[in-house]
């Protein structure tokens, strides 16, 4: 039985794949009878991405040969964009916008400070007349003693 699927090339992390028209038995990138295309997914600028020669593959159909799923997709994707069967690389993605930074604002003294600070005013008379009445109170205790 006769296939037509990607066979990988290209360096670690950079794929590169050949459409080839193989028999079912053989390896995934070993012998094949003919290179249809290619598929370039990270092509970027004015790189192909795709290109697949359409009447070969038409043939290669017609005589029985089955694609895989991935290699039919591509196919599809090839007949919408014209005859050539080539399509182009997919625009950059955009950057994300950097947020922009919130203007300075100066630091204005908040309301609740003031009133914590007109709080333990109020607390500290408070505190000293308490002081000298425990004195006193002190004072009482060693006389009687």
């Amino acid at each position: 039985m006769v296939t037509i699927r990607l066979a990988r090339t290209g360096a670690k992390k950079r794929p590169f794949y050949h459409l080839t028209v193989a028999e079912a038995s053989s390896k995934r990138d070993g012998r094949f009878i003919e290179r249809v295309g290619f598929f370039n997914p990270i092509a970027t600028g004015k790189a192909d991405r795709l290109k697949v020669d359409l009447e070969r593959v038409e043939y290669w159909l017609s005589v029985g040969a089955r694609p895989s799923e991935r290699v039919l997709d591509l196919v599809r994707e090839a007949r919408k964009v014209g005859t050539d069967g080539v399509v182009g690389a997919r625009p950059p993605a955009p950057k994300k916008a950097k947020p922009a930074s919130a203007p300075v604002v100066e630091d204005v003294p908040a309301v609740e400070p003031d009133a914590e600070q007109a709080a333990s005013e109020a607390a500290e008379p408070a505190a000293e007349a308490a002081e000298p009445a425990a004195e006193e109170s002190a004072g009482e205790d060693s006389s009687k003693a």
